[in-house]
């Protein structure tokens, strides 16, 4: 509990814990064992998902990363080790369906991956998570947007509210917002997780309701107790309540 004692405010306000299975599904995590900087084995993925059920979620969609440097994940290896979990998700008889996808590093690699088709989205429309350096915005980043959405593509920014370049620079959400960008918001940001100027730049984006979709970015079982812990807040409540959020449609 020492985290979370030096992340909350003593005066936040707090209030009884929203039901998470109106919200149903989760939409970036980290599950799959052993192919990034998530789960390491099935028996914490397993572990994991149990308490995604004890949340009130019905279903994930787990993102692995790709990156070039770091994670080179395939969607046969993705989609592999999504099969794994699947047998042991159907052998622990676990009321609650995964799906993946991955989460994309915006560097120059992803562009041959896009030419070639060679991705995984979700969703009903093709659904693509993205994310950015947290150093400088990618000199091409309008230009991958407009090629995302000519292959028929809709691009979704992971976790928005921790580019700091952008924290002072509010047009940039709004030309992302023009460019038909989905904005995802995580959790943890919310209580504060990655500091106070990413937890106040999140509750600017959730009061002008600009957020589409919500993530955990689960990668280990304390982003999970964020959850626990942001559904007792008020801006959390009025987060998962707003009509646009996308969530509740997968």
């Amino acid at each position: 509990m020492g985290l979370f004692s030096r992340i909350f405010s003593k005066n936040e306000i707090t209030i009884e814990p929203i039901d998470l299975s109106f919200l149903k599904n989760d939409i970036h995590s980290h599950l799959i064992p052993g192919i990034d900087d998530g789960s390491p084995d099935m028996e914490t993925t397993i572990m994991l998902l149990k308490k995604f059920i004890d949340l009130g979620y019905k279903k994930v969609i787990t993102t692995p990363h790709i990156m070039s440097d770091y994670y080179k994940n395939t969607p046969h290896i993705i989609l592999s080790g999504l099969d794994k979990v699947k047998e042991e998700i159907k052998k622990q008889n676990l009321a609650i369906e995964i799906q993946a996808a991955a989460e994309y590093n915006l560097e120059p690699e992803f562009e041959d991956l896009l030419e070639k088709n060679n991705l995984l989205t979700f969703g009903p429309n093709n659904y693509l998570l993205f994310e950015l350096s947290f150093f400088d915005e990618p000199p091409r980043l309008n230009d991958v947007i407009w090629n995302m959405r000519e292959k028929g593509l809709s691009p979704v920014l992971a976790h928005v509210e921790r580019y700091a370049y952008w924290h002072n620079d509010y047009d940039k959400i709004e030309e992302m917002i023009n460019r038909g960008v989905k904005l995802q918001v995580n959790i943890g940001s919310i209580i504060g997780a990655y500091g106070p100027e990413v937890k106040n730049f999140a509750e600017k984006l959730i009061k002008d309701q600009v957020i589409d979709f919500i993530g955990s970015d689960c990668h280990h079982e304390q982003h999970l107790e964020m959850i626990n812990h942001a559904s007792r807040l008020p801006i959390f409540h009025s987060l998962v309540q707003q009509e646009q959020i996308l969530n509740k449609s997968l």
